[in-house]
């Protein structure tokens, strides 16, 4: 598992990875940008995927540091010969955007849950995010559903 693009190594998620994941995903998933999201990044995305599922977990590497990362988990339904993947975090430094960093994770990941027996991979992000939704189509996804996620402030700014 060792794909690499211009000095980029695609590898699994070591413990020691997991402040550096934390961090860039500070970066990437701001509250400003991402406000509407069902999930909120914290610690407890990755360590959670990290104690659970950390065959699910990659990291894209250069430059000795981590710069990009993938998370995702299996789903089984009651009743189903079927077993779904849903990848739930994809964040590529800014820096390192453009480069196909995105690409050698999501193909690596795709690689993983194929691996495990996933027969239909999953993926969401906001109707509004183009960039993600013609990245997620260029790499073979289709029939994009638009959701319906509405919030409710429960505190007022004084």
């Amino acid at each position: 598992m060792n794909d690499q693009l211009n000095g980029i190594e695609i590898r699994r998620a070591t413990i020691d990875d997991l402040a550096a994941i934390f961090h860039l995903g500070e970066k990437v998933f701001t509250a400003q940008d991402t406000s509407n999201l069902y999930r909120t990044w914290d610690e407890y995305e990755v360590t959670g995927t990290f104690n659970s599922e950390p065959e699910h977990m990659l990291v894209a590497e250069a430059d000795d540091r981590v710069v990009g990362f993938a998370l995702g988990t299996t789903i089984q339904k009651a009743r189903s010969a079927w077993s779904y993947g849903h990848l739930v975090w994809l964040g590529v430094d800014p820096e390192y955007a453009r480069r196909g960093v995105g690409g050698l994770l999501f193909e690596q990941f795709r690689e993983v849950m194929t691996e495990t027996g996933v027969r239909m991979l999953l993926v969401d992000t906001q109707a509004d995010n183009h960039a993600a939704i013609n990245f997620f189509m260029r790499h073979g996804f289709d029939n994009p559903t638009d959701h319906v996620y509405m919030t409710l402030y429960l505190q007022k700014d004084n």
